[in-house]
């Protein structure tokens, strides 16, 4: 029995860090892929040798992905006719106004307004504690848009290696062409509505992240690890459920899964600042080192917004007391020791306080 054709597409990947390499690269074995790079000089060299040394060093990219540093160039590679569209925004959430805001003023003019927008930043922007949609919905009025997440590490997705991730999106057309972009081969693409939840899922892994790297730091064991990744789950569902998310979204790739791998995985980032926080360095020196991580940018937005609505986030109030407010590491865990005992569950637990 012959099997239906493969639809016809035409990928645009604004921003060359690491992610959105990864997944240019993975795009590219399929379809006709660009990759745009902010800078000419980096995405030259990634022309000339197909790898970004910066950001995947040792890693060679298909010969089929193209580099260019002109946005508007990039954005006419997806005018045709025959092929269905997408725009990737590989770029971190306080780079998302910025380039949406390039978008709406191009778009237009190309006839790509109705082109399908799916962005792969997590995280609450610093001054706002907006999620991702939040920025995209101002920036960009009445475009279909989406998210792009899941457990996974940037390298080892550009290597091949298998991976999973959900696209969400009220739009079915959004989710059909994402889907069929990238799934395939070792990587797999499972479809849901939720968009809340995704986000706050991406968002509040990375500061749990923290938070375990920091436990980790300081030898409390793996007993403790364990009850912070249980823990920071119900704090994850509890926040996304008050900003109107399905709570069955944080049993799911974009919540537990990629908790686990966030706080878990030799590659992650904001364990790794954990990590050296509970060694007892500065959160400057760490920073200044090169180490970036998205649950140090977005932790204070993320408690911001939660007082607002009144919901309680313990651990990320602990991990911002210590990264912000020059509270010790060790002091911060006999804060969260010392809290009241508490009902696990559906029920109400009168008899333990609030939940």
């Amino acid at each position: 029995m012959n099997q239906p054709a493969e639809p016809r597409l035409r990928v645009a990947v604004l921003g060359a860090g690491s992610w959105g390499t990864a997944l240019a690269a993975a795009a590219s074995r399929r379809h006709p892929t660009q990759l745009w790079a902010r800078e000419a000089a980096q995405a030259a060299a990634m022309a000339a040798t197909h790898e970004n040394a910066r950001y995947l060093a040792g890693i060679s990219l298909p010969k089929t992905l193209q580099f260019s540093a002109d946005l508007d160039a990039t954005l006419r590679t997806l005018q045709d006719d025959a092929a269905r569209p997408l725009i990737v925004l590989g770029v971190p959430v306080a780079g998302l106004m910025s380039i949406c805001e390039a978008l709406s003023q191009r778009l237009p003019a190309l006839g790509l307004q109705d082109t399908p927008i799916v962005w792969t930043c997590k995280g609450f922007e610093a001054d706002t504690a907006r999620l991702p949609h939040e920025i995209m919905r101002e920036a960009l009025p009445g475009a279909t848009g989406g998210a792009l997440s899941g457990p996974s590490f940037a390298r080892e997705v550009a290597q091949g290696l298998p991976v999973a991730l959900t696209v969400a999106s009220s739009s079915p057309a959004l989710r059909e062409v994402t889907t069929a972009a990238f799934h395939g081969a070792a990587l797999r693409v499972y479809a849901s509505t939720d968009l809340v939840g995704v986000e706050v899922g991406g968002a509040l892994k990375n500061v749990i992240a923290v938070a375990c790297g920091i436990c980790d730091g300081l030898a409390l064991g793996t007993n403790a690890r364990a009850a912070l990744i249980t823990r920071g789950l119900a704090e994850m569902t509890r926040f996304g459920v008050a900003l109107g998310a399905q709570a069955e979204t944080f049993a799911g790739l974009t919540g537990l899964g990629d908790l686990v791998l966030t706080a878990t995985g030799e590659l992650s980032r904001n364990r790794r600042v954990g990590l050296e926080i509970g060694a007892g360095r500065k959160l400057a020196d760490i920073l200044a080192s090169g180490i970036t991580a998205e649950g140090v940018r977005c932790a204070r937005a993320a408690l911001e917004r939660a007082r607002a609505i009144n919901v309680e986030l313990p651990i990320t109030e602990a991990v911002c007391a210590v990264l912000f407010e020059g509270v010790a590491p060790m002091t911060a865990v006999s804060a969260l020791l010392a809290r009241d005992a508490r009902y696990e569950g559906s029920g109400s637990g009168e008899a333990f306080g609030a939940a």
